[in-house]
């Protein structure tokens, strides 16, 4: 799945929606729904707010990919970009003094891997992974019922 948009502060909803819908077949849990859907927002925000500083001209892409074990989100953006992601990516740093940058923090909780890749001037990609379920081994599809 891939989606563009404009970098609306309205648009969050729309790309956190877009990728709960995409994975909602693979039988998760309520709080690994919702734990995908913070982290997608974050990065979204992150995008919206630091990377194109609030300005609604900007394109965000988000791409959803789901595997057999494991579903992987790619958010991207063509903004400022920064020259040091991994300081931006311990808690309570921040590109921006005003702001708490619990960002990446709640990212790095709720996924299981998320990697940045940043330059200045070219934009931000952030991949998220979320581990899944074994789809062969849940309720009406084990091995023991012929699935």
């Amino acid at each position: 799945m891939r989606l563009e948009f404009l970098s609306l502060p309205e648009n969050v909803g729309l790309a956190r929606v877009a990728v709960a819908a995409f994975v909602a077949g693979r039988d998760l849990q309520v709080n690994e729904l919702e734990e995908i859907k913070v982290a997608v927002s974050e990065a979204v925000t992150n995008s919206i707010i630091h990377g194109y500083k609030e300005r609604s001209d900007g394109v965000i892409s988000v791409t959803a990919s789901l595997y057999d074990r494991f579903l992987e989100v790619v958010v991207e953006d063509q903004g400022k970009g920064m020259s040091d992601p991994n300081q931006v990516m311990k808690p309570g740093v921040g590109t921006d003094p005003e702001r708490v940058g619990l960002g990446f923090m709640f990212m790095k909780s709720f996924m299981d891997e998320v990697d940045v890749w940043s330059e200045p001037g070219q934009g931000t990609k952030v991949k998220m992974v979320k581990l899944l379920p074994d789809k062969t081994n849940t309720p009406g599809n084990s091995r023991e019922n012929g699935g």
